[in-house]
């Protein structure tokens, strides 16, 4: 990172340390392509003769997904970041790659197991999917333990933070290290002897276990044959060592090495022939029968008790486990050599992310912000609802404060004029200053009605217990509709002023999350504007009630209007282009699967429409095809922030309209969720939002271009050109301090 000065803050294109140049660079560059022509477009007429349904037009939406874990790999080459956030992107790739194996490669394999293949739009059956997930899977895997071992541990050793294995134990270490376990891991731990007695355990889905092979003869006279370790969950993966122990620095060992190097104390008299770690990824994904289900929140308890022990679909072991103890495991899981996983290094990586607490090295990581504040908040020190009155305020996180969305909803819990508050929590986190105020608004006599979605994933344990903790005050709490996750990010709140009763809401892109606001890139926008705060009244009233769809002034909604009104936009386009006048859309979203929306843009691209795609994540549109997406350019943008924010922009023959979203381009956003789309009235609003839009569009540096074979090419800035990062470059714009 550079200081802060009055020119845009830009981070040097990633440059893959030397030693990695000729093994482990898989990432071409490729120059910045910005159409310079006066129309910046192809046109012709829609040919209807092209077949649109036609599978070659399609990426496979799990293959597309993995090359954005690949891409999340790619950050760790990456010496513009600081080295720990290097560290950090390789066991982020870890942990996106649990989860599609808990929720994707589960899919599939259940689909292949109950004999109900079916492929999507790009025509690929989940058998044929699976095989290539295994060979992508089994490389990047392979890749990424030798970036570990090649480069981080000895980058991070050179700075004095060292992993020690037990062959480098001085005689202290050895000599604590055998105290910690006879006092901290002994007592804990329960070895399991596998016999007729004690057949092969459930194991936890995605524990850390090891597998050892005995000989000789125990107490009962039972010969030694194989035992399981499940190591305790309640440990650290990582233990620091006293510092007077070691050389200057952070020294750690891991909790893998403490077991191998003391099995023997859980086994006395036997001979511990081999000793080796292993874990199992299991079906994690949660099944909920909208029709069978008269309490949601009863159902989701039993559901995640099961979760623990679904199905195998990954086996990680040590490399050097022997063939007959592999085969054992296999057998025992019913997995095959496809879903086996040899490695260099610990099973359980994103463990690892421990690390970042238990180290101090601000030179490392990078340099600390204060999110800003939008000027009508910093003018206006008194009531927050008096600034938001003046006009719409838009919040762009984490470059600015989520603090007055918090603020907003703590000022309304105290208020005595505040007489009703509504609120969607989708992820919150179990420490949430949101469900602080609305528990201290309930407490204060306010109505307050909490639409929780229970069933967002991996977070609906936490979700459970918000939902009691806020009835207990209370508040009502609604689940939403069992069939459609309620997955709008909006705030209603109803105040008393002069007698009468004003409205003012709260939308976003993003979660009501503090923690994530300083990691995800989102919008929020702050409005006392009538019509769309009368808008998400009645979304708030189809959520809690029952009757017809009711019509909005300005709001869109899933799953009712969205989806048809974002292909009446398109085609829209498409009509201006076919008649000679200036078209394009922006879109900036984190997926794309929807094939109606992906023909629609199809069909606006063959027409002469300049399409930009900032997609993070999966993307099942191909782009650059000659006759059918040539006008289509499809970006991903990965930086320090995670992309999150979803931005619709549609040039309308001048009369721009632009849309922030809750919705990716997916089918289960349109048409299985409840979901929210408003439009930026304000004009000023809508031009910065358009430049922010532009300025994604120009990073040359955190940019990966989709090709047309899948593969991304990583952009860089031309002959003579300006290095352009749009992270840095917003954190520059709106960041009270960048440094």
């Amino acid at each position: 990172m550079t200081e802060k000065s009055s020119t845009p803050v830009s981070v040097a294109p990633a440059k893959l340390a030397e030693q990695d140049a000729n093994t482990l660079a898989t990432a071409p560059r490729a120059i910045l392509r910005i159409n310079q022509s006066k129309s910046g477009v192809r046109r012709r007429k829609t040919d209807d003769s092209v077949d649109l349904d036609n599978p070659e037009l399609y990426f496979n939406r799990e293959l597309s997904h993995l090359q954005f874990n690949i891409r999340v790999l790619e950050q760790s080459l990456d010496t513009s970041h600081p080295l720990l956030n290097r560290l950090l992107f390789l066991l982020i790739f870890s942990s996106n790659l649990d989860e599609f194996f808990e929720i994707r490669v589960a899919g599939l394999r259940r689909q292949v197991a109950l004999d109900r293949e079916k492929s999507g739009v790009d025509g690929m059956r989940p058998t044929e999917v699976l095989k290539e997930v295994s060979r992508i899977c089994h490389e990047q895997v392979e890749r990424q333990y030798k970036i570990l071992n090649e480069l981080l541990i000895p980058a991070l050793e050179e700075h004095k933070i060292r992993f020690i294995r037990r062959d480098q134990w001085t005689k202290q270490q050895t000599k604590w290290v055998e105290g910690f376990f006879k006092g901290e891991i002994l007592p804990v731990i329960s070895p399991i002897g596998l016999d007729p007695s004690h057949p092969f355990p459930r194991l936890v889905n995605k524990s850390l276990n090891f597998i050892v092979s005995l000989e000789g003869k125990d107490a009962f006279g039972r010969e030694g044959g194989m035992a399981i370790l499940p190591a305790p969950r309640s440990l650290s993966r990582l233990i620091r060592i006293p510092d007077e122990l070691c050389d200057e620095g952070d020294n750690f060992v891991f909790l893998s090495s403490m077991i191998h190097a003391h099995a023997d104390l859980l086994f006395p008299g036997m001979k511990i022939k081999g000793c080796y770690q292993f874990r199992l990824t299991r079906n994690a994904d949660l099944t909920v029968d909208s029709e069978e289900v008269s309490d949601l929140a009863s159902a989701l308890r039993g559901e995640l008790l099961s979760r623990r022990y679904g199905d195998a679909v990954r086996l990680e072991v040590a490399d050097n486990c022997p063939d007959d103890l592999v085969n054992f495991l296999l057998k025992q899981f019913g997995l095959g050599e496809e879903e086996l996983y040899r490695v260099n290094g610990p099973v359980n990586l994103n463990r690892l992310m421990a690390l970042m607490g238990q180290v101090k090295r601000p030179d490392l990581e990078y340099s600390p912000f204060t999110p800003g504040l939008p000027r009508l908040l910093r003018k206006d020190e008194g009531s927050i609802f008096n600034a938001i009155r003046q006009g719409d305020i838009l919040l762009h996180h984490p470059f600015e404060s989520f603090s007055p969305v918090e603020d907003l909803l703590r000022e309304a819990a105290s208020d005595p004029d505040v007489v009703a508050i509504k609120q969607t929590l989708y992820r919150t986190g179990p420490d949430s200053n949101i469900v602080n105020a609305l528990v201290e608004a309930a407490r204060n006599g306010k109505e307050v009605t909490v639409v929780i979605e229970l069933r967002a994933r991996f977070d609906e344990a936490d979700n459970l217990t918000l939902a009691s903790r806020l009835q207990e005050a209370g508040a009502i709490v609604i689940y939403g509709v069992v069939a459609y996750k309620t997955h709008a990010k909006m705030m209603h709140i109803l105040r008393r002023e002069n007698g009468q009763l004003h409205h003012y809401a709260h939308l976003g892109t993003g979660n009501y999350h503090a923690k994530t606001a300083r990691l995800y890139t989102d919008y929020g926008m702050l409005t006392a504007n009538q019509d769309l705060c009368e808008d998400v009244h009645r979304v708030f009233l189809q959520l809690c009630g029952m009757g017809q769809v009711l019509n909005m002034h300005k709001l869109l909604h899933a799953p009712f209007t969205l989806h048809k009104r974002l292909v009446e936009m398109i085609e829209r386009e498409a009509d201006f282009a076919a008649a000679g006048k200036k078209a394009r859309i922006v879109i900036k979203t984190n997926s794309v699967t929807e094939p109606k929306l992906i023909k629609a843009l199809y069909k606006a691209s063959q027409a002469g429409v300049k399409v930009d795609m900032i997609v993070r994540g999966i993307c099942c549109l191909k782009p650059g095809l000659p006759e059918v997406s040539e006008n289509i350019r499809v970006r991903s943008i990965i930086g320090r922030f995670l992309e999150h924010t979803r931005v619709f922009s549609f040039y309308n023959n001048g009369q721009e309209e632009i849309y922030c979203a809750s919705a990716d381009f997916m089918e289960r956003n349109m048409f299985n969720r409840v979901e929210t789309c408003f439009p930026l009235l304000d004009t000023k609003l809508a031009t910065r939002v358009r430049k922010d839009l532009e300025t994604y569009l120009l990073d040359n540096c955190q940019s990966w271009e989709l090709q047309e074979d899948g593969s991304y090419l990583l952009n860089a800035p031309g002959k003579g050109k300006d290095e352009v990062s749009a992270q840095e470059t917003l954190l520059d714009a709106y960041a009270e301090k960048a440094t």
